[in-house]
């Protein structure tokens, strides 16, 4: 799909994701007037009649809104978590195959694996077994919207891709206690800590499960690399391709901000998944998608934006 003069609607797009898409469509040529993004107060996508609303007249849909957090959110709202998330992409994607839309981009989740995948992992391996619990919720509600774009393009011919993100980090995150994934939690404890003379800080779980972490600028390339060039019912993983146990991760975010207090592991508190790591390879063969932005020069950036800001 050639994106210059294609009006798309971007949902989610004033996010952390979103927004770094929205730039990557003008980069890529879609003028800045032809993006649309729905805001929750006046387009809530769980109705059918503002989903039915939203895509009109789109050439591309690329679907990034969703409700989304840490384990802990995970924990208290499965069933909002569920239900938003499938409503949400459902209808949009039924609204969009009766309005002749032209590209459905499809964001999943990480979540969606199986809890013991084997690393790296592979796009086969996504019906493997059941998500890690406290994420199912989340995870299945979004893998259905592969089986929607897969059914859909066998029985309408319509043009969906699926997309699997890995954990994102990067400027812009979200930084709220009940709501943060990891690295924003994490930098948020060692700064409120300094701030406050504390000389130690709290960490859920044991530090053994592992993660890889994708930047988000680079993420929302691949993102609309795949709107332009993938056509194809096949998931696609997007990664880094790098795994950072969690006990490393604090050392490296302690070691960047200058933290030299004490790490006090809680492990009442639970893991989630155990490792996390994709098999990117798929990604850069069909699309020429490969991340770029270093591990820690990502982490510096996400520090300083928000020592600026927070």
């Amino acid at each position: 799909m050639d994106l210059k003069n294609k009006k798309v609607l971007l949902t989610g797009g004033a996010g952390f994701l979103g927004s770094c898409v929205a730039k990557s469509l003008v980069e890529h040529g879609v003028r800045q007037q032809d993006i649309f993004i729905p805001r929750s107060a006046t387009e809530d996508l769980r109705e059918w009649t503002h989903c039915r609303r939203a895509v009109s007249g789109r050439d591309l849909v690329i679907h990034l809104a969703g409700k989304v957090g840490g384990i802990g959110f995970n924990r208290e709202k499965p069933g909002e978590l569920f239900y938003d998330n499938l409503m949400m992409g459902a209808q949009l994607m039924e609204a969009a195959c009766r309005a002749r839309v032209g590209k459905f981009v499809a964001i999943g989740t990480i979540c969606a694996y199986p809890k013991h995948t084997p690393v790296p992992f592979a796009e086969a391996a996504l019906w493997d077994g059941y998500p890690e619990e406290t994420n199912a919720p989340y995870g299945l509600a979004k893998k259905m919207l592969l089986v929607q774009a897969q059914a859909y393009r066998q029985q309408y011919g319509f043009n969906a891709i699926y997309l699997l993100p890995v954990n994102l980090y990067g400027p812009g995150d979200n930084f709220k206690p009940d709501s943060s994934h990891v690295i924003p939690a994490l930098i948020k404890k060692v700064a409120d800590a300094q701030k406050a003379g504390q000389d130690f800080i709290e960490v859920w779980g044991t530090g053994t499960a592992s993660r890889e972490f994708l930047y988000v600028e680079d993420a929302a390339e691949g993102v609309v690399l795949a709107a332009e060039r993938y056509e194809k019912p096949d998931p696609v993983n997007l990664g880094a391709g790098r795994e950072i146990t969690i006990r490393d991760l604090v050392a490296t975010i302690c070691r960047l901000m200058g933290f030299t207090g004490d790490i006090r592991w809680d492990a009442s508190k639970p893991d989630g998944q155990p490792r996390r790591m994709l098999d990117t390879s798929r990604a850069e063969q069909e699309f020429g998608f490969r991340a770029r932005t270093d591990f820690e020069e990502g982490l510096r950036k996400t520090i300083d934006w928000y020592l600026r800001t927070g």
